[in-house]
């Protein structure tokens, strides 16, 4: 796997290559490439870029004084998008919202569409359920004993967990290895934790959504209107947004829709997409 140095320190990637559209994907907290695992393969002709942040699922620690907050993250993945000389790109979230903020920021210009599949909105960073184990990121020692915790079968698949992320579950071994880099790397925990407690207020938040509405490119939202963690509404005032915005919800399934529907949500996407050559 392919490693860039950028100012935070070193990003892992996958790029399919080719000559086709951009693609880059996006991924949850503590997630890695393998979230689009299913999807990508359902793609032919499109070179997919999918970046690993420092969600706490990263394989290398960044450096200590690395700004890893919402806004952080986001300007690290545009500084990814330049560093790699991709222009026109397709940009799709899923689960971490993190990266509208791009457009709040001003540093979309590299973007040419964007998709929002079930992802954090407005002012649900965290979504409530996911919200006490920010707040136990900030006491001394406790990311160390959530990943311990999420070794044990029943809290890893409790509903409050990551459970509730896929309506079909999550394979133990997709599971491992998002959990392994926290579990092993002490600098990796202590990313996760800058990250996990960097969400700004309610104000704020929805102050940079308001900024949302000056992209003028196509914008494509896709919803699950099962979903536990991201309020149906808030893919539909989404869609509305966005100038360009049009809504698409796709049934059975919870957040994590390129698990539980891949095959529909490739279908969704290769609508919405550029033609392939």
């Amino acid at each position: 796997m392919p490693t860039i140095e950028l100012s935070a320190g070193p990003i892992d990637y996958v790029d399919t290559g080719g000559a086709g559209p951009v693609v880059v994907f996006t991924h949850g907290f503590p997630m890695n490439e393998t979230q689009w695992r299913k999807v990508v393969p359902l793609l032919p002709g499109y070179r997919c870029v999918l970046p690993t942040l420092p969600l706490g699922a990263h394989r290398k620690p960044m450096h200590r004084d690395a700004d890893l907050s919402q806004r952080g993250q986001a300007l690290l993945l545009g500084e990814f998008l330049a560093r790699l000389g991709l222009t026109d790109v397709t940009l799709v979230l899923n689960d971490w919202g993190g990266p509208q903020f791009l457009v709040s920021e001003g540093r979309a210009d590299r973007v040419g569409r964007l998709v929002l599949v079930a992802c954090e909105a407005f002012d649900n960073f965290p979504p409530p359920p996911a919200r006490p184990l920010a707040l136990l990121a900030r006491a001394p020692g406790s990311v160390w004993l959530l990943m311990r915790l999420l070794r044990t079968k029943f809290f890893r698949h409790n509903e409050k967990t990551y459970g509730g992320l896929a309506k079909h579950g999550i394979p133990d071994p997709v599971l491992d290895d998002w959990f392994a880099p926290a579990t092993r790397d002490r600098a990796i925990r202590r990313d996760l934790a800058k990250f996990a407690v960097s969400t700004p207020d309610r104000d704020v938040l929805l102050r940079w959504t308001a900024r949302l509405s000056d992209f003028d490119r196509p914008v494509l939202v896709v919803w699950a209107p099962e979903d536990r963690m991201m309020p149906v509404s808030h893919g539909r005032r989404l869609a509305e947004l966005f100038p360009g915005g049009r809504l698409v919800e796709i049934a059975d399934s919870w957040t994590l829709v390129p698990e539980d529907q891949p095959d529909r949500l490739a279908e969704v996407l290769r609508e919405f997409l550029p033609a392939a050559a």
